[in-house]
């Protein structure tokens, strides 16, 4: 935890007092039924962690910030159990946090401007889109097992995130100076975005925005999906495989290779590797083969996956997790993603699920 210093009633009888730093934030918070526990508050990816106790339900966190962050603030129990995790715009100033213990993840927030717009634009956004109602029924689908359910469902959830896009694409346009409006393109765009229409958005930006953290972490995003565009080369690498030997992606010119990024923890992508498996033992004699690449970080849970889902083609990792240097090189916000390259090493499609992958191939090889 981070402390203020403490100007005492000397100071003031000497006749001087200190200005705080402009750039000091003082997070306060009162959560009322929580009588013990810890809060964290996790700055971005590369940052610090701050952390206090909680007393009869208050707590209180200080320190420096330059620039407005988007933060997360972590609510465990006195033992160290997860409670609840909020985001939230971290900002110079003093920040009040209130809210109760049995309705954690609806805290109110004040004191903070770009808190107050995230919170209208989250209401606005949200105001036709029921994600909870759709989590329902897709839950009691998987329960059941119910295919022809979760398919229907997954393209109710296409349809939605559609227009979360759509909503955070005009928002931008319309908040150019926006911190809100980055972390919502962040939020709508790092998932295969198209090189295009994420150029366009990210122009129309401030240049202060463009220069903040998060505007820097959206230029990665851009730049990361212009360098592997349909059509052009795939970016060169070499990692090791499951025995610590290097294998380069040049080594397979001469087939369609589809470079798979997945992880043992990731649920999706092992509800991915029987169609992928499947994909693979159809196309493997007419040339295809897959390169999969694991942001795991823990060798034997990665091992033992690659056993279970009996993946038979070459799987590499540096078990550095969502560092992992291929896809940071790639620009993987999430998983399960991929990109299939043609014979002469060029990306041909990428982000393909399901039965895409396969159309994709009876076109290709056709």
């Amino acid at each position: 935890m981070k402390y203020l210093p403490f100007i005492g009633g000397a100071a003031i009888a000497l006749g001087f007092w200190t200005r705080p730093n402009p750039s000091t934030y003082i997070l306060r918070g009162n959560i009322s039924g929580l009588e013990t526990g810890w809060v964290f508050m996790y700055h971005h990816a590369d940052g610090p962690t701050d952390s206090a106790a909680i007393t009869h339900g208050h707590f209180e966190l200080t320190g420096q910030v330059t620039d407005v962050e988007f933060c997360h603030l972590v609510f465990k129990t006195a033992a160290g159990n997860n409670l609840h995790s909020r985001g939230f715009f971290l900002q110079p100033g003093l920040i009040e946090v209130t809210g109760n213990k049995d309705s954690l993840g609806a805290e109110s927030f004040t004191g903070a401007p770009v808190q107050d717009e995230y919170g209208k634009f989250i209401h606005d956004e949200m105001e036709n889109l029921d994600w909870n109602a759709w989590n329902t029924q897709y839950s009691a689908a998987q329960e059941k097992k119910n295919k022809p359910k979760i398919d229907s469902l997954m393209v109710v959830a296409g349809k939605m995130q559609d227009r979360q896009k759509a909503f955070a694409k005009k928002y931008a346009a319309d908040h150019p100076t926006s911190y809100v409006a980055v972390e919502e393109l962040l939020n709508e765009f790092s998932y295969n975005p198209d090189a295009d229409t994420l150029q366009k958005i990210y122009a129309g930006l401030a240049s202060g925005i463009q220069s903040s953290y998060l505007g820097v972490e959206l230029k990665k995003i851009l730049d990361a999906t212009l360098l592997t565009g349909i059509g052009r080369p795939a970016p060169a690498f070499t990692q090791a495989d499951i025995k610590g030997k290097p294998v380069a992606l040049t080594s397979f010119k001469g087939q369609y290779v589809l470079i798979d990024f997945w992880a043992s923890w990731c649920g999706p992508c092992r509800l991915e590797n029987p169609n992928v498996l499947k994909t693979y033992r159809k196309f493997r004699s007419k040339g295809f083969t897959v390169l999969g690449v694991s942001l795991d970080d823990h060798k034997d849970k990665w091992l033992a996956a690659i056993r279970q889902d009996d993946l038979p083609w070459t799987q590499l990792s540096d078990l550095k997790g969502w560092k992992n240097e291929v896809a940071v090189q790639y620009g993987v916000e999430g998983i399960p993603m991929n990109f299939l390259l043609d014979k002469d090493g060029k990306i041909v499609a990428k982000g393909l699920r399901g039965q895409d992958l396969e159309k994709q191939l009876e076109e290709s090889l056709h």
